[in-house]
């Protein structure tokens, strides 16, 4: 029989999570569905649960982060584990990596550098050393290791800034204003005169413009969105509220009776907020 001490042991910290894994892996006494699981079909589980953990951010329920942020590393210690087995690297090689990695990009917290600098200063710096690393990777490119999977609006967002720090970006927002103007009227253009395809590359020369306009506002075009998805949902559930109420469906309804359920809506959301 298996020794179970570590298992029980609440104080044990991340040696009891790694144990757990261990053994929910194990090919002889393991959960039959962990035994079969690989990277890929793990990996979309991890992206899911750093969403998750995103979303109990946004909406400030911090008595959900502490489990969504359990979700995560648990996510961590599942793709450990598959590496040990198969003789890669260990939990403790990926903290090691990422520790040694955060020491060696703040010389000014951890080395001799002075912490006298401009956050400007800093993100010069920071890129310095990303670049110096990526050299060490074979990544010659400023762009090299953006990741291809990652959503779309962050990897252009990620992207832009990679670029913005070797100094091929615009000026200000107004360029970029201008910018999203010049590809509106090509997006415009295309519609009435080209395929499917033109249509569809112009209107994503568009939405990269947008992303590069919220960055040089200070906005996170991925969270901007999901924030507006979320209540674009709230306000439509209102109005589907509503119309139940008077015993209809949206599909019974005309577009001016929705138009200004939602308007209602928006004005009960606005005064509901503080100073509203």
């Amino acid at each position: 029989m298996p020794d179970d001490t570590l298992i029980h042991d609440t104080g044990a910290g991340i040696d009891r999570l790694i144990e757990i894994m261990r053994r929910l892996r194990d090919p002889d006494t393991g959960c039959p569905w962990d035994i079969e699981q690989d990277f890929d079909t793990i990996a979309p589980y991890t992206i899911e649960e750093a969403y998750e953990v995103a979303d109990a951010i946004e909406r400030r329920a911090w008595g959900e982060l502490e489990g969504e942020l359990g979700d995560l590393l648990l996510q961590a210690v599942y793709h450990a584990q598959m590496a040990t087995e198969d003789g890669r690297f260990t939990f403790q090689d990926v903290v090691r990596n990422i520790s040694d990695k955060m020491v060696a990009r703040h010389p000014h917290v951890f080395g001799d550098e002075s912490r006298d600098k401009s956050a400007d200063q800093q993100t010069v710096d920071w890129e310095k050393i990303k670049a110096a690393e990526r050299a060490g990777k074979a990544q010659r490119g400023a762009l090299d290791g953006v990741a291809p999977g990652l959503p779309a609006l962050m990897r252009a967002q990620k992207l832009q800034k990679r670029a913005a720090r070797v100094g091929f970006d615009w000026p200000s927002a107004q360029d970029v204003l201008a910018k999203i103007t010049e590809e509106a009227a090509e997006l415009e253009e295309a519609r009435d005169s080209l395929g499917s395809d033109e249509i569809e590359e112009e209107f994503g020369d568009l939405l990269f413009v947008m992303v590069n306009l919220g960055r040089h506002l200070g906005v996170d075009a991925e969270t901007a969105l999901r924030r507006t998805n979320a209540k674009f949902t709230r306000r439509f559930n209102s109005v589907e509220d509503s119309l139940k109420d008077i015993g209809k469906r949206p599909e019974d309804s005309t577009l001016e009776e929705m138009d200004a359920l939602w308007d209602r809506a928006k004005l009960a959301e606005k005064a509901a907020k503080p100073g509203g």
